[in-house]
């Protein structure tokens, strides 16, 4: 079909449970729905170009959050070949979404584990953390829903 979309056409990519139109959905605003405050904690290691990524994801309230994807940002590339856990998926070079799913306010979610692999083995990656849907929820404190960390290839422990 061709038109204003072009040849193919509005492209609608749905990425664990969040809809996507031409990227990533932004997180609710303020003023806009109900309120939930997202934290992400957790811990990454790196050895050889492999990161091993832990997290959990806990909700402070007052709402319930419907639905969460949280997105994993890495400074250096990902080799090409990832084997992720189920909810998780490749979203560009150097991201990967996974859904945290559902989640009652004061409650903790499922942990998430996942292990990439970083092209040419770099002596340290910078680690980044995220939520980028949320269910229609409003965060209004964003600092503890946004972790950065630096992880050296060191095979040591970094908590966020």
């Amino acid at each position: 079909m061709r038109g204003l979309w072009g040849s193919w056409g509005l492209r609608v990519l749905a990425v664990c449970g969040a809809v996507v139109v031409g990227g990533v959905a932004p997180v609710a605003h303020a003023g806009v729905g109900p309120e939930a405050d997202l934290a992400y904690h957790g811990a990454a290691s790196m050895a050889g170009g492999r990161v091993d990524v832990r997290f959990t994801a806990r909700n402070h309230g007052p709402a319930a959050v419907p639905d969460a994807t949280v997105r994993l940002r890495w400074s250096e590339p990902l080799t090409n070949r990832q084997e992720l856990p189920g909810g998780c998926a490749r979203s560009g070079e150097r991201v990967v979404l996974c859904r945290v799913g559902a989640l009652a306010a004061d409650a903790t979610g499922e942990r998430v584990e996942l292990r990439v692999r970083l092209r040419g083995g770099p002596a340290e990656v910078l680690l980044e953390i995220d939520t980028v849907w949320n269910g229609g929820t409003v965060d209004r404190n964003r600092d503890n829903d946004r972790q950065r960390v630096l992880v050296l290839d060191t095979g040591d422990e970094y908590y966020f």
